[in-house]
């Protein structure tokens, strides 16, 4: 674990108990002395580094060593716009786009999402915010909703799309948003709709299950 986020970091000295007590000194073995950073969620651009001052069975006391402006995040932006798929297909991947840098996921309703799928916000950020702490990785990935592909476009013209096509992506390529599709892919309607885009594939002669595509696509652009 690079850092842990806390409600308290910033505070002169840190009483922590309960599972992080025992996490810290049962699993991670800390002792007197030892230094841990810390962020706080409010304001997690700043990393604060304490000390271990005191350990007994119920209660870590540290104290404020340094405090400094450390952000940790990708080179480059790219924002995904995916069509929903199953959630719990979503929250198995959400950790690794964390690692990987994505900034932004807007989640669309197309003809082929299944309509009962509910996405909690909140159980993602939780992902995320796990990942965040073991990467090192300094902001949450931003998370919104679309009603359809087509009020996506029209806020954002410049998406390149992946789907099925002849134009395969360079290794050098460079964008800033992708849309991807569901399991199914895109319906007819939609792709006459998203002629205008500029359209793009994989170089590889297997079908992409839509997370699988995700991280293939996040991890050729950001890494």
């Amino acid at each position: 674990m690079i850092y842990i986020l806390h409600d308290d970091a910033g505070k002169d000295s840190l009483n922590i108990r309960a599972e992080l007590h025992k996490y810290l000194v049962k699993v991670r073995r800390h002792i007197k002395g030892d230094e841990i950073s810390f962020r706080n969620p409010n304001n997690i651009k700043i990393l604060y580094k304490y000390e271990i001052v005191d350990v007994d069975a119920r209660t870590l006391n540290l104290e404020l060593v340094s405090s400094s402006v450390n952000e940790v995040k990708s080179k480059k932006s790219l924002h995904i716009a995916w069509c929903v798929i199953d959630s719990k297909s979503i929250e198995k991947v959400l950790a690794s786009l964390s690692e990987i840098g994505v900034e932004k996921i807007s989640f669309i309703s197309c003809e082929r999402s299944q309509k009962n799928f509910k996405l909690d916000f909140k159980r993602f950020d939780r992902i995320v915010e796990a990942s965040m702490q073991q990467c090192g990785r300094s902001s949450y990935i931003e998370f919104d909703r679309y009603k359809s592909i087509e009020d996506f476009i029209k806020e954002f013209p410049d998406t390149k799309v992946f789907d099925f096509c002849d134009n395969i992506l360079e290794s050098n390529a460079n964008f800033k948003r992708v849309l991807i599709g569901c399991e199914g892919g895109f319906s007819q309607n939609e792709r006459e709709f998203l002629k205008a885009q500029e359209v793009f594939r994989l170089d590889t002669p297997m079908v992409l299950r839509s997370e699988s595509a995700v991280i293939a696509v996040a991890s050729r652009i950001l890494l």
